[in-house]
């Protein structure tokens, strides 16, 4: 991985904890991925005119891609109803990782080196060590099914992704028709699951949503972009260096307290991220 690719992944990964903190202290954080997902749609829409029509191999992987980040969102959304972004996020990311070394070693032929794959462990050790409060700290236990759904859809969109974006050769006009895509099929689930409830309200959802929507296009356009260029694996693992970046948040912004285990895990965090540039 080049040093380019290497602080370009570091970026998207401030960026990506940013829109996860905005969706969290939305005033309703439905309406606000609702309205995230829309604009999302629409940059994906302006950006995919300026771009050729993908060709009929690379449809089945946007078809998949739509439906798994919306499978995504769905499961986070639902998380931050019932924890903190000092618990969900680290626990909703932290498992993605390892899944997504292990398929891309044994199924996709990714090669990662020794230091690389270690590094990678010792991401996802920091941030589920980061998340254990939710068993230890008596919070509520309701988002634990949605966090590992959301863990599992993370592992299955970086691979899908990855991949389609290569077939594609072409990563703008993959994310662009990607989010798209992902935006009318969450639009369609969130309302068949919520009704009219979900429907945003308000100018400071929109904002929000807006808000949020450029950071986690930004983001995940430069992750993919990243995919084509590096292995699968180590981009997924250096992108949860934004669990780094959430606590911080955390501490400055919403003064979630730092314990020392907290500071043990981002500790963790840093050594993983050393260790993939080893």
């Amino acid at each position: 991985m080049s040093l380019t690719v290497f602080f370009s992944v570091l970026a998207a990964a401030l960026l990506h904890a940013t829109w996860n903190a905005l969706v969290r202290v939305g005033a309703s954080r439905v309406g606000t991925m609702m309205v995230l997902s829309g604009v999302q749609g629409l940059i994906g829409l302006a950006v995919a005119a300026t771009q050729p029509v993908p060709a009929m191999a690379v449809w089945p992987w946007l078809l998949a891609s739509g439906a798994i980040h919306s499978a995504y969102k769905i499961f986070l959304t639902f998380a931050y109803e019932h924890g903190d972004l000092s618990r969900v996020y680290p626990l909703a990311r932290g498992t993605a990782p390892m899944i997504t070394l292990l398929v891309g070693a044994l199924w996709l032929g990714d090669v990662v080196a020794a230091t690389e794959a270690a590094g990678i462990l010792v991401l996802g050790i920091g941030i589920l060590l980061l998340a254990r409060g939710v068993w230890t700290s008596g919070e509520s236990r309701r988002m634990l099914p949605f966090a590992f759904g959301s863990a599992c859809a993370t592992a299955g969109y970086t691979l899908v992704d990855g991949l389609g974006a290569r077939i594609a050769g072409n990563a703008t006009l993959f994310v662009g028709w990607l989010f798209v895509i992902d935006g009318l099929i969450f639009a369609a689930a969130v309302l068949a699951l919520r009704g009219r409830a979900a429907l945003p309200k308000g100018g400071r959802v929109w904002m929000t949503g807006s808000l949020a929507a450029a950071a986690s296009y930004g983001s995940y356009a430069v992750a993919v972009w990243a995919m084509t260029l590096a292995p699968i694996a180590l981009v997924a693992a250096l992108r949860e260096t934004s669990i780094l970046f959430a606590v911080l948040i955390g501490w400055f912004l919403f003064r979630e307290p730092m314990t020392p285990a907290k500071a043990v895990s981002v500790g963790l965090i840093a050594a993983g991220v050393i260790l993939t540039r080893i």
